[in-house]
C-alpha cells in the first residue's frame, strides 16, 4: 500500500468513527433563577452543564448524524421553586428547529411549555438514564422530549419516519407510571406528556403525522426553488390537519402545531403572489380551527 492510499484509508477511518460516535442534538441549555431569592445558585450551573451533557453527549438513536446535520434544539428550564435541598419546580420550554432545504432558515417543530416540571438533582450526581426504566423525574423527562424531538424532525424528513421514536417516548411514559410526579397519566389532564405521544401514534390521528412530512419536505423544502409547489403542498398538509380537527377538535398535539406554525402559516400566505381566493380559503380554514387567533390570520389579506 502507497503512503498516499494509507493516509487516505486513515482520513476515511477517523471520519468514519466520527460519524459512529456523533451524537444527534446541538441543544442550547438555558436554566432561570429569577425567581428564587435567598438560596445559593451555583447547584444550578452545575445543573445546566449535567443537563447539556445529557443532551448533548447521550446516542439517542442508530443514526450517524455530522456536525452539520445534528438537530437544533432549545431547553429553558426556569426553577420557580426550591422545595428542599435537592428538590425543584418549575417550568420547562422546549423548542425544536428543522432546517429549510436551499435556504438558511429554520422552521419551529415544537414550542412548548411543560409547567409544573417537579424533580431531583443532587449537585454533581450523574444523571443516570436507561430505557424501559424510570430512575429519576429529570433524566425521564429529558429523555422523553428527546424522543419526542426525533419523532417530529424525522416524521418531517419522511413519510411516518419518526415512528421508532414516538414509540421509545411511548415506553418512557409506560415505565412513568407509577412516578409520584406529575405529567406521566391519562386522567390528570388532556393536555400533558401521556397524551401527546399517544395523539401522534393513535391512527384515527394519523393526519398530524401525514401533514408534517408533506407541509416540510413536500412544501417549504421545496418553495426556493418552486414557490407555486411548494405553497401547493402546504394547503394540501393543512387539509390533513383540518381532519383531525373534525375529528378531535381540542386534540392536544393539534394545538401545539398551531402554536408552532401559526406565524410562519401567515408569512407564507401573506406573499403578494398568491392569489386572493387562496388568502380568503386559508383564512377560513384557519380561524376555524384556531378561532382565538383569528385576528393574526386576518392579516394574511394584507400583501408582503
Amino acid at each position: 500500500m502507497t503512503g498516499l492510499k494509507r493516509i487516505s484509508l486513515m482520513l476515511s477511518l477517523i471520519l468514519l468513527m466520527i460519524r459512529v460516535h456523533g451524537q444527534e442534538f446541538n441543544c442550547i441549555v438555558n436554566i432561570s433563577t429569577q425567581k428564587l431569592e435567598g438560596t445559593d445558585k451555583h447547584v444550578f450551573e452545575t445543573l445546566q452543564n449535567a443537563i447539556y451533557e445529557f443532551m448533548n453527549n447521550r446516542k439517542w438513536s442508530n443514526f450517524n448524524l455530522r456536525t452539520e446535520e445534528k438537530i437544533e434544539c432549545t431547553v429553558l428550564l426556569t426553577i420557580n421553586e426550591r422545595l428542599g435541598s435537592d428538590e425543584f419546580r418549575g417550568n420547562l420550554n422546549l423548542v425544536l428547529r428543522r432546517p429549510v432545504l436551499n435556504s438558511s432558515y429554520n422552521s419551529i417543530l415544537l414550542n412548548y411549555l411543560d409547567k409544573g416540571f417537579q424533580f431531583r438533582y443532587v449537585e454533581y450526581q450523574p444523571l443516570d438514564y436507561s430505557d424501559g426504566a424510570f430512575t429519576s423525574n429529570l433524566t425521564s423527562v429529558l429523555a422523553y422530549y428527546s424522543y419526542i424531538f426525533l419523532g417530529l424532525y424525522f416524521d418531517s424528513f419522511s413519510p411516518n419516519g419518526g415512528g421508532q421514536f414516538f414509540e421509545k417516548a411511548q415506553e418512557v411514559v409506560n415505565a412513568a407510571q407509577n412516578a409520584p410526579e406529575s405529567g406521566w397519566k391519562a386522567f390528570e389532564s388532556e393536555k400533558n406528556r401521556y397524551w401527546l405521544v399517544a395523539n401522534y401514534l393513535n391512527p384515527t390521528y394519523s393526519g398530524l403525522r401525514d401533514f408534517s412530512y408533506l407541509y416540510h419536505r413536500m412544501g417549504l423544502d421545496l418553495m426556493y426553488e418552486k414557490v407555486d409547489v411548494g405553497r401547493g403542498s402546504i394547503t394540501e398538509s393543512l387539509n390533513y390537519i383540518q381532519k383531525v380537527y373534525n375529528t378531535k377538535p381540542g386534540l392536544f398535539a393539534l394545538q401545539l402545531i398551531f402554536e408552532a406554525k401559526r406565524d410562519e402559516i401567515v408569512n407564507i400566505y401573506r406573499d403578494q403572489r398568491v392569489p386572493p381566493v387562496e388568502k380568503n380559503n386559508i383564512i377560513n380554514m384557519m380561524k376555524e380551527m384556531d378561532p382565538a387567533n383569528s385576528s393574526k390570520y386576518i392579516t394574511i389579506q394584507e400583501s408582503q
